[in-house]
């Protein structure tokens, strides 16, 4: 059983839903990145889920993609992030998903690439712009190596299609809550309730709903729908970008209790 497979077992057995922040490597520093990790991880996320930054980051809204041109205007890499996660991962609970796109695993080869991410303690991996049908050559040599592959699950996904990403997705299989890029919603679609449902009916494997995710009661909303995790991702960007990055670790620690709380106490 892998990491993220034992984190969604524990928090079954006890009724919880999983709280997955996401940061932006690098933004506004590794140095930052390392202690914002840590921060996470004592304040309520059961994973983490670190995006490297890209030059086109076609899934990421406005708010992730600033945060992805500063860390590269900073000179961010795949290599000093993996380095910086070899530093900071074995003091860390959570288990480290990477948010990455195809491009840079194709441009070191399948197998170095893995072996990399291994080697940094890297849990899963979320690639936004691989689709289901090109999936299978990534998936086998990951799970090989302990590392789950989640593909992501569209709100116009046919229902053919869906059955197919729920049964191929490893770790969980992570719902997008919206069509389009991600980004800060005022409300959470209702249409998120009736693909959990959909969902359920063909899978036992645990779903995670992101894409839009804001504030507190949006995680209680698709944790009362039925969500095993609750993905939250440029809010917790934008928090840790404003003032100080001091300032921005306070912002992003108390943002997670809140979340955590949340979606502990759904009533």
């Amino acid at each position: 059983m892998t990491a993220i497979s034992r984190c969604f077992e524990n928090l079954r057995r006890n009724q919880e839903c999983a709280l997955i922040p996401f940061i932006t490597a690098g933004d506004p520093d590794l140095e930052t990145t390392a202690k914002a990790l840590q921060v996470l991880d004592r304040s309520g996320a059961d994973i983490i889920e670190l995006g490297v930054p890209y030059s086109d980051p076609l899934a990421d809204g406005p708010v992730i993609q600033a945060a992805a041109t500063r860390a590269l205007h900073r000179g961010t890499t795949l290599e000093q992030v993996l380095e910086m996660l070899k530093g900071v991962g074995p003091s860390l609970r959570s288990p480290i998903i990477l948010f990455t796109y195809y491009n840079p695993i194709l441009h070191r080869g399948v197998d170095k690439f893995l072996q990399q991410v291994k080697d940094a303690g890297v849990s899963g991996l979320v690639v936004p712009d691989l689709p289901l049908e090109e999936s299978a050559g990534l998936i086998k040599p990951a799970a090989d190596r302990g590392i789950d592959l989640t593909l992501l699950v569209a709100p116009t996904s046919s229902p053919e299609r869906i059955e197919a990403i729920a049964r191929a997705s490893q770790g969980f299989i992570y719902l997008v809550s919206v069509t389009g890029v991600t980004g800060m919603r005022t409300q959470v679609q209702g249409r998120v309730s009736e693909l959990l449902q959909q969902i359920r009916h063909v899978t036992d494997k645990p779903i995670g709903v992101g894409f839009g995710i804001s504030d507190p009661e949006q995680a209680r909303q698709v944790k009362v729908w039925g969500a095993d995790a609750a993905i939250v991702g440029s809010a917790v960007v934008n928090r840790l970008a404003e003032g100080t990055p001091e300032q921005g670790l306070e912002a992003i620690a108390q943002f997670s209790q809140s979340l955590k709380t949340a979606i502990k106490n759904p009533s």
